[in-house]
């Protein structure tokens, strides 16, 4: 296994290089950046001041001449052409530098760190939650296919499916948080978060945590339910399970020994791959619940075109998912047992 482990390794450098080099280059020719952004400030502020510098923009003169211009793409390091630019910011990377922002002129992996606890925390719970219920649920399911549990939860899941996490949180916010007033229209935690003791803390976050974590879950858990109990009902009608059954194994004994292993592989494929949701989360969800996370930090970034922001978030992503896919192989091994890594 540590010789596999040590060639998708590898793999990794030339696919995250080919990653990270596409972003760079999608964002250095979409149009709208920095430089854009402060002339469009200058044309309606009718005249500022670029701090620092000796770019400057008077009263009914909002035009910059060619040379400041220049100025400004050499500030913001767009005067170098792609490639070059591109190697001077992947050997930053490397060294988790990620530059700095062009709208808040702050580190990039410092706003990422401030806020990476936030979709920590939804990204953690969700997978938790997530696979604590449904590889049981479909469990269930399966062994009580066409029962009141199996209908009932099925209308229940499929409506899940059907329907974006980020639709459904509009739907909660206006019955429960607008006309209900159960719980908050949105953020992390209250207003006076601050002045409560510990434990009414802990209360105040899982009281604004209830109806994002809704969204995040109904996804997945919908998937990984429906997976469990397809898995689990083809693995029971299969002739090793009958078999077994035949020679005298109780029939829960042969589900246990037999055919759950079997039905967990597809599930343990899916394993890997959460580990990008840890960081990031929903970008849609995260703004409609105003939580301060990774997500609503790169909805931001994009709108506004910040540029290294998005870089950042995206690298890390693509780094995440590499990972992911690399941890499913292993969950997949250690499950399936016909599965074996060649030195």
């Amino acid at each position: 296994m540590l010789g596999y482990l040590f060639r998708r390794a590898l793999l990794v450098i030339p696919t995250f290089i080919g990653i990270t080099l596409m972003i760079f280059t999608l964002t250095r020719f979409v149009p709208g950046g920095p430089v854009e952004r402060v002339l469009l400030s200058m044309q309606m502020q009718g005249s500022s001041e670029i701090s620092g510098g000796s770019i400057s923009v008077t009263e009914g003169n909002n035009a910059l001449s060619a040379g400041q211009i220049a100025e400004l793409n050499a500030f913001y390091g767009l005067d170098k052409p792609v490639f070059e630019a591109y190697v001077d910011w992947f050997g930053k990377l490397v060294t988790l530098n990620l530059g700095e922002s062009t709208r808040y002129y702050e580190p990039v992996i410092d706003m990422i760190s401030e806020r990476l606890p936030v979709s920590l925390f939804y990204g953690v719970s969700t997978f938790l939650i997530s696979y604590l219920i449904s590889i049981p649920l479909g469990y269930a399911k399966a062994l009580k296919h066409g029962s009141l549990l199996d209908a009932s939860s099925s209308i229940l899941i499929f409506v899940g499916y059907a329907l974006p996490g980020y639709v459904i949180g509009v739907l909660l916010i206006t019955l429960f948080g607008y006309q209900l007033e159960w719980f908050p229209m949105g953020g992390f935690v209250g207003d006076e978060f601050d002045d409560l003791a510990w434990f009414e803390q802990i209360k105040d976050i899982l009281w604004h945590a209830i109806l994002p974590l809704t969204c995040y879950l109904i996804g997945d858990f919908a998937l990984l339910t429906m997976t469990m109990k397809n898995n689990l009902m083809e693995n029971l009608a299969s002739d090793y399970v009958r078999t077994a059954i035949a020679k005298g194994l109780p029939f829960r004994t042969a589900v246990r020994k037999h055919a759950l292993r079997n039905s967990l592989i597809p599930v343990a494929s899916h394993f890997g791959n959460s580990l990008m949701f840890f960081m990031t989360g929903s970008f849609l969800i995260e703004v409609i619940f105003n939580i301060d996370g990774i997500g609503l930090l790169g909805y931001e970034a994009i709108m506004e075109r910040d540029y290294p922001v998005v870089m950042g978030i995206f690298a890390i992503n693509a780094m995440m998912l590499m990972v992911g896919n690399i941890l499913s192989d292993v969950c997949v091994a250690l499950v399936d047992p016909r599965v074996k890594f060649g030195d």
